[in-house]
């Protein structure tokens, strides 16, 4: 027997829970349920982030949560529940499997299988931003050395355990070539390991093309937080409907379960909803916790279901679908197949033993870190380049000296364009004159300069290199 928290969320969520915890225990699911208030009401409490001190000791102690969607307030700074749950919790891996259950659910896409594994902790979800200027917000996208590592190595051991035969890498790394490159980089490191398992990295804007034209050309498809969040919709409605994918949030102590879809208020309390999704999410938590017969054997009704043509309004289709159900109609047809499997659809036969385990991530040598620069953001509302470059040349000292100026990327000065369009936001960077170095004394004298010249240094990056190698991005145009 395992305990488990559930909570039943907002909207359609208590329905699609009870249907789902229905079936899962008529087919014999050996789980203790103890359940929390998430969400809507708790915000409305005053608590802005939608689960209370005592949730999260719950949470925590039973290690495995399923969680009905939930709706969060607009307004307010209320803060994303889920993605607050995944960080605190250290989940690092969301797994969300989109597979076409053609010809009984409408798709263009009749053998999809795909499975998207996204990295669930960093990226621009940091949610670290910051108003500069009048003109200019930043969004700091944040990719770090163990978060790579341990989502890629999580995609290549899901790959081995389920016995999937390619790991794809989506990123953007021809732009962003440190936060991207990195990812890419530790894929490629990592890929090698795994010689039985076919690998391949794709620039995420034609690779997102490719999925929704030929998913039927990956398989595994590994990548950083943002580009998942929204290629794993993509794919799951490609696939059939968003209202029929489950996702799992996998950490190295705890576990999250979950539909991918919202919390669909307007649909609320009148027996319509699909639990589809979140009893696929209830079925990968089974899987997680060891209890794979019971998992195969309402996967395989659940699967009978479809083809037998019972569906709920949102896949119904008149001349594919035999009967429309509500959501409680849906449940007791799917426990009323326990124990069969479909004909057309193909039967799943799990692994006795699908959990993954992962080895800790080992921190590396401390790599040969040196300042070679800084750059000084500057606000600024004059709008000709050099013009500011004979400002912030007052500011330099003898050992740094203005090289370059740039406006949203795009290298300025010197030989600048007169057609680029600049904002209120410079970025100035200074590099050691020849054979000077650069201390950080060198950067509180500059910024001291600017206080005297009356210039409004809104921020500074330190430029290092590592081991010789350059950690900062160039101009774009330099």
């Amino acid at each position: 027997m395992t305990k488990i928290t559930v909570a039943k969320g907002d909207g359609i969520g208590p329905e699609i829970m009870d249907a789902t915890l229905d079936i899962i225990l008529a087919a014999g699911a050996k789980i203790e349920i103890e359940e929390i208030e998430v969400g809507e009401k708790v915000y409305l409490q005053g608590n802005t982030s939608g689960i209370s001190t005592d949730s999260w000791e719950i949470i925590r102690r039973n290690k495995v949560f399923l969680k009905a969607p939930i709706t969060t307030p607009q307004g307010g700074g209320y803060k994303s529940l889920n993605v607050t749950t995944r960080k605190f919790l250290g989940l690092y891996a969301n797994v969300r499997p989109c597979k076409s259950l053609s010809p009984f659910v409408q798709t263009k896409h009749p053998i999809m299988d795909i499975v998207i594994i996204r990295e669930n902790e960093e990226d621009l979800y940091a949610g670290i931003e910051h108003q500069q200027t009048d003109e200019v917000v930043q969004c700091l996208k944040l990719i770090s050395r163990p978060g790579c590592e341990k989502i890629v190595r999580y995609a290549f051991e899901y790959a081995r355990q389920y016995g999937r035969k390619k790991v794809t890498c989506f990123t953007k790394d021809n732009i962003m070539k440190q936060t991207d490159g990195l990812f890419h980089q530790v894929f490629d490191e990592i890929a090698r390991e795994y010689p039985e398992i076919e690998n391949e990295h794709w620039i995420i804007d034609i690779g997102a093309a490719k999925m929704a034209d030929t998913p039927e050309a990956f398989d595994v498809i590994v990548m950083p937080n943002l580009y998942g969040d929204v290629l794993s919709d993509v794919a799951a409605q490609i696939a059939g409907s968003v209202g029929l994918a489950g996702s799992a949030n996998i950490g190295e102590e705890c576990a999250m379960f979950e539909a991918i879809h919202g919390s669909a208020p307007r649909r609320a309390g009148q027996n319509l909803a699909n639990p589809s999704g979140l009893l696929q999410g209830a079925l990968m938590m089974l899987t997680h916790i060891g209890q794979t017969e019971v998992a195969e054997k309402v996967q395989n009704a659940w699967l009978k279901t479809i083809e037998e043509g019972i569906h709920t309004y949102d896949i119904y289709k008149e001349g594919t679908s035999k009967q429309k159900v509500g959501t409680k109609e849906f449940a007791k047809a799917v426990i009323a197949n326990l124990g069969n499997k479909p004909n057309t659809l193909k039967p799943v036969s799990y692994a006795k033993n699908t959990t993954l385990h992962l080895p800790k991530y080992q921190r590396r040598p401390a790599a040969q870190k040196a300042l070679v620069g800084v750059d000084v953001f500057v606000h600024w509302a004059g709008n000709n380049p050099d013009d500011l470059a004979e400002m912030v040349k007052k500011i330099e000292n003898k050992n740094v000296k203005l090289s370059m100026i740039t406006n949203r990327g795009i290298k300025v000065y010197p030989d600048g364009f007169k057609e680029t369009f600049c904002t209120d936001h410079w970025r100035c960077r200074f590099k050691p004159v020849e054979n000077k170095t650069i201390s950080k004394n060198d950067i509180i004298e500059v910024l001291s300069n600017a206080l005297v010249e009356n210039i409004d240094a809104i921020k500074t990056e330190n430029l290092y290199s590592f081991d010789g190698k350059d950690g900062y991005s160039l101009g774009q145009g330099q």
